[in-house]
């Protein structure tokens, strides 16, 4: 069976295993080819012309390695970098190339409208009223969540919350308790503003923070719904190849590439999420 064109998944470090999991699990029969970019992780406190340049230059290594659709897997690289990728670069130099990012599918989730055109979405199921998003400093920075869901559904309140340091402590494989503090601290700040009013549901705008969901479930109040961005992407994904077939790739196991040290980040992703991640340097 042939490896060729396989869908490229771009991360700042581990937390894109998360969505290559769920996409994995909902396509089966697809073949992924993944590229953590740790020699920089996290993204969240870099600048915003570093973070576009460092997704510019993965982007174009994955194209070079035969990826037609790449899905930018990291939360802070669609919000900073997307559009610009998209509008300028991408459409001079790939036009017949796709890059996708995780923060459409949880605008469309959260909105219950479609990403372009803003139509009503026949598989929507429910929307909440009031969501909690917690994400990288740069993520709550661009203001992409509370823009984008306003923009097709204004009577959805947004609230966002930086967890600042938190990805970081995930990559470096921070104690499970120390973890737990700094989620309790960024839920305790977001309540502070909403006392007699939480949130209905959570959004964990950073695909690191699913590594630790349990923590954040916990320390919600009970009743707030933790949205899950790596099913959704992968339903999204799903139906966006069966409106575009031409991006299916060939059948075969997954591929891990990173910029950083490879026996490490394949020990770390393993402890992460339960199978083995052989990565191998970038070529």
């Amino acid at each position: 069976m042939t490896q060729a064109q396989p869908i490229g998944v771009f991360d700042s470090g581990h937390g894109g295993l998360t969505i290559l999991a769920a996409l994995q699990q909902r396509l089966p029969d697809q073949h992924f080819l993944y590229l953590g970019d740790h020699a920089a992780a996290p993204y969240g406190e870099r600048t915003p012309e570093e973070i576009y340049a460092r997704t510019q230059a993965a982007v174009e290594l994955l194209f070079a390695l035969d990826c037609r659709l790449v899905i930018l897997a990291c939360n802070t690289a669609a919000a900073v970098a997307m559009r610009r990728l998209q509008q300028g670069w991408l459409a001079r130099t790939h036009p017949t190339r796709r890059v996708l990012g995780v923060l459409a599918p949880m605008v469309e989730a959260l909105s219950g409208r479609a990403w372009t055109g803003g139509q009503p979405l026949p598989w929507h199921r429910r929307t909440a009223r009031s969501v909690a998003v917690f994400a990288t400093r740069r993520t709550v920075e661009s203001g992409a969540y509370p823009r984008e869901v306003a923009a097709r559904a204004p009577s959805v309140l947004v609230d966002q919350e930086p967890c600042p340091g938190l990805a970081g402590a995930i990559e470096r494989d921070l104690a499970q308790g120390a973890l737990a503090d700094m989620v309790q601290d960024a839920i305790q700040r977001l309540l502070a503003r909403h006392p007699s009013e939480p949130p209905q549901a959570a959004v964990l705008g950073c695909t690191h923070y699913p590594l630790v969901a349990d923590a954040f479930a916990a320390a919600l109040p009970a009743g707030v719904r933790l949205l899950s961005q790596p099913n959704v992407v992968a339903e999204s994904l799903e139906r966006y190849l069966a409106r575009h077939p031409r991006f299916h790739s060939g059948t075969g196991e997954p591929r891990f590439l990173t910029t950083g040290d490879a026996p490490r980040v394949s020990a770390l992703a393993g402890r992460f999420l339960g199978w083995s991640a052989r990565f191998s340097g970038v070529p």
